[in-house]
């Protein structure tokens, strides 16, 4: 029995001793007793109602000192708030050095709420987003920051991509921003970064390549000019450089291609974006089914699933370019006999899906992320003897973002490819409604 209780005791057993010679005194034992009990039970109550006081004003009352079960009651509660205050100033200590961190971080950070109120804001996110410490913490942040782009961006909660856009303060510098959602209650951490530089030497490389490209068009049309012009003359001297020629005029026309395709991808990162216009994608595909059939030269099945009343509001040209590039490449590396699906359907998701499968090789996991790269082929050898320029599947890439799409592969080796062109349902048009409208 620990001390507290040996005290309790006592103070029980010399109660009870007196209420015994006070009973004998008064000749009542039973007066006595209720006496006895009703003092043991007042000095309880107020010992409770010490706690019930201190539990009331615990943040600034002291704890009350007393003896027996109580002081012990007492002496854990002291314990137990000495224990709480070291994990609060443990807690505050973590908080202050996350602060501390993420004002310290060289990129701009916003710690979000439930309802994207802003909770903490470093010196970095002040300057690029032109928000206010104190003053605008506990604000909505799409109050405060109100691009429309960057509205939309936090409505959609998408955060899967980060979201390039100008910075409020000053319209020349450019900022990504990026959000990290965490916590249980929905919080978000935006991160924002300046990324001007990259954006101007992302202009200055496509002003090169568009530059370089058009300046190496003219001279390459003149080479290939003379070249057929020699390949022509049945002299001796024809006839000996003949196949040397041959070789020159394969690797001007593969050039020339290259050179088409850098400045198509150029127009199509540079130029604004067109009004786009309804364009009638069942007879496309069609198009290109025969087209596919007379390059395949009856060497593949080429079969075609359309839905007739699915239209595309769009570019014709652009989505023509980028459809083609992706059944031309199935018919080219689609073994003979092989099997080539196109299909254009309405996806469960009310999405417009345009499919290319086929029968071909398939393609490693490793190199799916990288297809739309800029001439990155998972077979070089392979490739260039087919005469691809490596740029087919960046323009398809191009081409899907302008028309707010996008491209997913499937392909496995030894199984085959299914590429995959989506696009949303605010770009669909109904070949019904078109034909009633106009």
């Amino acid at each position: 029995m620990n001390e507290s209780w040996k005290i309790e005791a006592w103070r029980i057993l010399i109660g009870v001793v007196v209420t015994l010679l006070l009973g004998a005194g008064i000749n009542n034992y039973t007066l006595a007793a209720l006496i006895g009990v009703l003092i043991y039970l007042a000095w309880h109550l107020r010992s409770l109602a010490r706690l019930d006081r201190w539990l009331t004003e615990y943040q600034t009352a002291e704890i009350p000192e007393s003896t027996g079960i109580w002081g012990r009651v007492y002496d854990r509660l002291r314990g137990m708030k000495r224990h709480h205050q070291h994990d609060m100033d443990d807690l505050h200590q973590g908080l202050e050095r996350h602060q501390q961190t993420t004002k310290a971080l060289p990129e701009g950070a916003v710690t979000l709420g439930p309802n994207d109120e802003i909770e903490l804001i470093n010196e970095a996110a002040t300057s690029l987003l032109g928000l206010k410490d104190p003053q605008d913490l506990g604000h909505p942040i799409t109050n405060l920051v109100r691009d429309p782009q960057f509205v939309n961006y936090m409505q959609e909660v998408n955060f899967s991509e980060a979201l390039e856009i100008p910075s409020p303060v000053n319209h020349s510098v450019r900022m990504s921003i990026r959000v990290v959602p965490y916590g249980d209650v929905n919080q978000k951490l935006l991160l924002v970064e300046d990324v001007s530089r990259v954006h101007k030497l992302e202009e200055i490389r496509r002003d090169f390549i568009a530059n370089v490209s058009h300046e190496m068009k003219s001279p390459l049309t003149v080479i290939k000019g003379y070249v057929e012009s020699m390949m022509d003359d049945t002299s001796e001297f024809g006839l000996k450089w003949k196949k040397a020629l041959s070789q020159v005029d394969q690797q001007t026309e593969r050039m020339c291609r290259v050179v088409e395709d850098l400045l198509q991808l150029s127009n199509l990162e540079t130029s604004p974006t067109e009004k786009p216009t309804p364009v009638d994608m069942p007879s496309l595909i069609r198009s290109l089914q025969a087209e596919a059939l007379e390059l395949s030269n009856s060497r593949h099945d080429i079969q075609l699933k359309v839905d007739e009343t699915l239209y595309l509001a769009g570019n014709f040209n652009q989505l023509y370019s980028a459809l083609s590039n992706l059944v031309f490449n199935a018919v080219q590396y689609t073994p003979e006999r092989g099997q080539i699906w196109l299909v254009w359907h309405l996806g469960e998701d009310d999405h417009a899906k345009f499919s290319v499968r086929d029968t071909g090789p398939g393609i490693d996991h490793a190199h799916l992320s990288r297809l739309t790269e800029r001439f990155y082929r998972v077979d070089t050898a392979r490739s260039r003897e087919l005469g691809g320029t490596g740029l087919g599947l960046a323009i398809v890439k191009h081409v899907l973002q302008r028309h707010e799409g996008s491209l997913a592969i499937d392909s496995e080796r030894g199984k085959g490819s299914t590429f995959t062109c989506t696009f949303p349902p605010q770009r669909i048009v109904d070949k019904c409604a078109l034909k009633s409208s106009a």
